[in-house]
């Protein structure tokens, strides 16, 4: 792997050799990959490269053959539970799709990790709790009631981005955030998730395949090829390598156009 921009930072996410394999089929094999603490790492690869299977391995729903994955420097292969529950309490998933409950209002998706927690807490504070997550995603007071089917699918997003939040996690994982969601949507839902990464110092860890969100607001990017984490770096750093599958991607028509408008949006936020 071609290791870049090797900041001495301190590392929220350590993997070490991974392999995940489905039978004969090897998905991941000594793969490396650190995300350091604040920032917001974009996860890139084509079809079958295994982005979100590495996100469930860090999180670990997807035990994987071999390897070393570490959160906030706490093994966690072969953990038990209780002890591995510690560290999960810190993280927040917003999975592709949201993975909301369907016979529970928004407001009580966002409770659910609440509840698991912190189970001596009464009714109304958790509905205070919920109805600040809530807002804090960016709906109206009114979602909270509201059930999943009633959604949009913006707003089943915001839904699932409110229960991520609902722990007041230091680690939020993103599966495809504004997958299906339309440009001008898409845009608001990476402004918000740059604004809460700001404002409540978060780690991102984003897996996408849209350009536009990893030039406005990916510190740097890892990409995903040939079974294991081929390069890490900024936009620039990456551009400066020679593998095809980089240079296609990130230098193909749908790249220099999001490169464009990222460089259009830079100069109007400096007035310059």
């Amino acid at each position: 792997m071609a290791r870049l921009n090797t900041a001495d930072d301190e590392t929220v996410i350590h993997v070490e050799g991974l392999r995940n394999a489905f039978g004969e089929q090897v998905v991941h094999d000594g793969l490396d990959l650190d995300v350091k603490r604040g920032e917001i790492l974009g996860v890139v690869g084509g079809s079958g490269t295994g982005k979100s299977v590495l996100m469930r391995s860090i999180i670990g729903l997807q035990p994987p053959q071999a390897g070393v994955v570490e959160v906030f420097g706490e093994p966690m292969i072969g953990r038990e539970d209780h002890e591995a529950q510690q560290v999960r309490r810190r993280w927040g998933v917003l999975f592709q799709g949201g993975a909301l409950f369907s016979t529970l209002t928004v407001a009580e998706n966002v409770q659910v990790p609440i509840r698991e927690y912190y189970r001596q807490l009464d009714d109304q504070l958790l509905d205070e709790i919920a109805a600040y997550k809530v807002a804090m995603s960016g709906l109206p007071p009114e979602a909270g009631p509201k059930y999943p089917s009633e959604l949009s699918g913006g707003m089943k997003k915001r839904a699932g981005l409110a229960r991520a939040l609902a722990l007041d996690p230091q680690l939020l994982f993103l599966d495809e955030p504004t997958a299906g969601l339309d440009p001008i949507s898409a845009a608001a839902f990476d402004e918000l998730i740059r604004s809460l990464q700001r404002t409540l110092g978060l780690t991102v860890f984003l897996i996408t395949h849209d350009l536009d969100t990893l030039h406005a607001i990916c510190d740097r990017v890892a990409v995903l090829a040939d079974k294991r984490v081929i390069a890490v770096g900024t936009i620039p750093e990456l551009l400066a390598l020679d593998h095809p599958w980089i240079q296609e991607y990130f230098n193909g028509p749908r790249g220099r156009v999001a490169a464009e408008a990222a460089e259009r949006a830079a100069v109007k936020e400096t007035g310059e």
